[in-house]
């Protein structure tokens, strides 16, 4: 398990009957979570003081109930020592139970960062490619330690608000090409432009559609993806990073991918394993998804 355990405004304070207790930087949210299939009792003070909980139906979707919570706020997250500093990011609950940020990406985050951070330290330049970027907390952690980042994602909306936190947190002068584009699309006339990056990111959704209605499922679709994006590094490529929130991809799985795909053309190493938030109570951590990384060891 690869714990998200660096985080000072945010914590699962419980779990139980299929829902998770969380406080954002004061606020606390009651949220489901497929993860959560026990049947502990939510009992306790934690659980009856809450700012919103959504409340998700039999017919799929769901809404939030707002108690006490402002339409939006922000939290914080230190990187690691030397790797640029404090990221904020604005929060606001939005379409079936999200609040514009996964948490438990944070130890992805502090591994990249450092890698990022060493080799610009050593006067060399850093391109990174995210794709499925979403509201850009990869693209922060990576800008605020010296790399130069194309961020893409197919709705505008979400990188408007990426660009927000980008504001909020200091960087909105780093040099990040801000890209509303579908992301396969993209990399195909990348590599007809004859692109490259030292570090690619991605975060692909395990369903949706493409620019004419083309379905996108990540079990049929990612080796692909993979595939096609490894086209796009460059000789002295840094890391790969691959996020999954579908059960059907283990994270042994991922590591066969970056094996076959990456580790085969340049060599380096390749890990993957579970990534967590621990939980305040009962010293356990809560799974929230899988992630596959290679990284070069020149």
């Amino acid at each position: 398990m690869i714990p998200a355990d660096r985080w000072k405004e945010y914590k699962v304070i419980d779990t139980g009957d299929g829902e998770k207790l969380e406080d954002w930087a004061g606020y606390r949210l009651v949220r489901p979570d497929p993860q959560v299939i026990w049947k502990t009792p939510k009992t306790g003070k934690d659980w009856k003081k809450v700012n919103a909980h959504y409340h998700r139906s039999s017919k799929g979707g769901g809404e939030w109930e707002f108690i006490d919570l402002p339409h939006q706020w922000q939290i914080s997250y230190d990187l690691p020592e030397n790797c640029g500093g404090t990221l904020t990011f604005n929060l606001k609950p939005f379409s079936f139970k999200h609040t514009g940020l996964f948490p438990e990406q944070a130890a992805n985050w502090d591994w990249f960062s450092q890698l990022i951070a060493k080799r610009v330290k050593s006067g060399k330049k850093v391109r990174m490619l995210n794709l499925f970027a979403y509201t850009g907390g990869a693209t922060l952690a990576a800008a605020a330690a010296g790399a130069a980042v194309t961020h893409v994602d197919a709705s505008k909306g979400m990188v408007n608000w990426a660009k927000e936190n980008a504001e909020s947190s200091g960087l909105a002068d780093r040099p990040v090409r801000w890209l509303v584009d579908d992301c396969i699309k993209f990399v195909e006339r990348e590599l007809r432009r004859g692109s490259r990056y030292e570090a690619i990111i991605m975060d692909p959704p395990s369903y949706g559609r493409g620019p004419k209605g083309e379905i996108w499922k990540i079990e049929d679709s990612v080796y692909d993806l993979v595939r096609l994006c490894a086209g796009l590094l460059s000789e002295d490529a840094l890391f790969f990073l691959i996020n999954s929130y579908t059960t059907g991809l283990q994270p042994g799985v991922l590591a066969y991918m970056l094996n076959v795909i990456i580790k085969s053309e340049f060599g380096g190493k390749v890990y993957a394993d579970e990534v967590g938030i621990p939980l305040e109570k009962g010293g356990l951590v809560l799974p929230c998804g899988a992630a596959g990384r290679w990284y070069s060891e020149r």
